[in-house]
C-alpha cells in the first residue's frame, strides 16, 4: 500500500508541475518573465499580452502574463507576487503611472528590471527602459487629420468642434492631447474652429480609465447643451472606445441619419469594432499602432538586459518621469481611414478580410 501512495503522489507532482509548466508557459530555461497588463476590456491590451507572451516563449523564456481589470491593488498584488515567485524581468503596462513606486523598489531590492510598455511609470527611479510609440506623433495625426478633412489649411471655416482627452492617469493621454492641439489651437484662436462648450483644457474633457461610456454621457451632456440648433462638425477623439461612445451619443440625437452626416471622429489602435465602423462610415479615422512591433521592441529589450547589455534605444530625452529620463525606444503610429486600410490593416495580416466583414 505504501508504494501505492508513493506512486500515486509521484504521479500528482508531476502532472502538478506539468500543469504550472504549462500555465506560465513553458520551461523557460533563459530566464523567467512577469508580463503585467492592464485589462482585458481593451482588445489592445489583449493583443499587447498575447504578442508578447509568444514572443518571448518562442525565444526559450517562462512567461507569467497577468491583468488587471485597470484595477490599481490588483495590478500591485499581480506585481509581488511575480517578484515573490522569482522572476527575472518585468515588463509592466501600468493602470496609474504613479501608483507603482513602492512595488517597483521591491523589484529593485531583488535586483529585478523593469520595462515600462507604452505607458510611461512615473516617479520612481526604478525603471529602466521605456518600449512605446511617438505619442505626440499619434496626436498630430489626428488633429492634422481634423484639419485637412474641414479643409481649414484652405481657409474654410468657421466649424464646430469638441476635444476629449485620455485618462489623467496616463502620461500618454497629455502627450495625445498636446500633439493633437499643436495642430488644432491656431484655429480655435482664429475662430475656424469653434468649442462651443468652451472646454479646451485637456482636464476639461479628460476621460478616466478612458473609459467609453463615460466619454458618451460627455457627449450626451455637451449636445444637449450646446448643440440644440448648432451642428457639432468634429470630435477629437484619442482612443478607439472613447470613439464608439462619442459615436453612439450622437447617432442617439439623429447623426448618421438622412440630412444629418455624422462629424469628423478620430480615433486610435485600429481596433476591430472602430474598423468595421470606418469602413461602415461612421467613426472617419484612427491612428493604428502595430502591437506585434512593439511586442518585439520589448522583448528585445528585456532580452538585452538580461544578457547584461545595454538595450537600443532612439530617445533619451522625451520620457522624464520626475525622478529620471526614462530611455525610450519609439516606433511610427501610422493614420488610417477607409482609403488605406486594406494596405495598412489586411496587408500586413494584422486583420483578414474576413474579421473585417
Amino acid at each position: 500500500m505504501k508504494k501505492i501512495l508513493a506512486v500515486i503522489s509521484l504521479f500528482v507532482m508531476i502532472f502538478s508541475l506539468a500543469a504550472c509548466s504549462s500555465s506560465t508557459g513553458g520551461k523557460g530555461d533563459k530566464g523567467y518573465v512577469g508580463i503585467a497588463m492592464p485589462t482585458k476590456s481593451s482588445e489592445r491590451w489583449v493583443n499587447d499580452g498575447k504578442y508578447m507572451k509568444k514572443e518571448f516563449e518562442k525565444r526559450g523564456y517562462k512567461v507569467d502574463l497577468q491583468y488587471a481589470e485597470d484595477v490599481v491593488e490588483n495590478q500591485v498584488s499581480q506585481l509581488e507576487n511575480m517578484i515573490t515567485k522569482g522572476v527575472n524581468i518585468l515588463v509592466v503596462a501600468s493602470i496609474d503611472g504613479e501608483a507603482l513606486t513602492n512595488v517597483l523598489e521591491k523589484a529593485h531590492k531583488q535586483k529585478i528590471n523593469v520595462i515600462a510598455y507604452d505607458r510611461l511609470i512615473k516617479k520612481t527611479p526604478n525603471v529602466d527602459y521605456y518600449a512605446t510609440f511617438d505619442n505626440f506623433k499619434v496626436g498630430v495625426q489626428q488633429g492634422s487629420y481634423i484639419e485637412e478633412k474641414l479643409g481649414l489649411k484652405d481657409g474654410k471655416g468657421p466649424f464646430n468642434i469638441e476635444l476629449f482627452g485620455g485618462s489623467p492617469d496616463d502620461n500618454n493621454a497629455y502627450f495625445f492631447f498636446d500633439g493633437a492641439m499643436s495642430i488644432l489651437n491656431p484655429y480655435i484662436k482664429s475662430g475656424k474652429l469653434v468649442v462651443r462648450s468652451g472646454q479646451t483644457k485637456f482636464e476639461q474633457g479628460a476621460t478616466l480609465r478612458w473609459d467609453g461610456a463615460t466619454a458618451q454621457s460627455r457627449m450626451d451632456n455637451l449636445l444637449s447643451a450646446h448643440y440644440t440648433s448648432e451642428r457639432v462638425d468634429a470630435v477629437l477623439s484619442p482612443y478607439d472606445g472613447i470613439s464608439i461612445g462619442i459615436l453612439s451619443s450622437l447617432k442617439g440625437v439623429g447623426y448618421g441619419s438622412a440630412g444629418k452626416l455624422l462629424p469628423i471622429v478620430t480615433g486610435q489602435d485600429a481596433e476591430l469594432a472602430s474598423v468595421k465602423s470606418i469602413i461602415a462610415g461612421e467613426q472617419t479615422q484612427t491612428v493604428f499602432k502595430d502591437t506585434r512591433e512593439l511586442a518585439k521592441r520589448a522583448v528585445d529589450m528585456a532580452e538585452a538586459v538580461l544578457k547584461g547589455e545595454k538595450a537600443e534605444v532612439n530617445d533619451t530625452k522625451t520620457y522624464d518621469n520626475g525622478n529620471k529620463v526614462v530611455p525610450s525606444y519609439l516606433l511610427e503610429p501610422v493614420s488610417v481611414d477607409k482609403t488605406n486600410y486594406k494596405s495598412v490593416l489586411v496587408d500586413s495580416g494584422y486583420y483578414s478580410d474576413a474579421e473585417l466583414n
